[in-house]
């Protein structure tokens, strides 16, 4: 989900722009770790309307140009603010 800095949420019913959004958002998160999309070794989608989702999806073959990771989408009846139409949750791994 990506929320403004006084918790508003960013393009409120606009799918691709809120999972544009949404990686965007992960992808500062990795890097302030020391991580990127090629360390993502599971991802979990959370969307109100799969297929919508399933139709601007294509956008992560930009993100995860190695492999996609595992993971599961599904289709929920409600999030967390009115108006989100999808939240990302992601487990990324450093091999030593």
């Amino acid at each position: 989900m990506s929320m403004n800095d006084s918790g508003i949420i960013v393009a409120p019913g606009n799918m691709e722009q809120q999972m544009k959004n949404c990686y965007g958002d992960l992808e500062k998160i990795l890097q302030h770790y020391g991580y990127t999309f090629d360390d993502v070794v599971a991802e979990n989608v959370y969307t109100t309307n799969m297929a919508e989702f399933i139709q601007v999806s294509g956008f992560r073959n930009s993100i995860y140009k190695k492999q996609f990771p595992t993971g599961t989408w599904l289709e929920v009846k409600g999030l967390a603010v009115h108006g989100q139409l999808i939240e990302i949750d992601m487990e990324a791994h450093k091999s030593h």
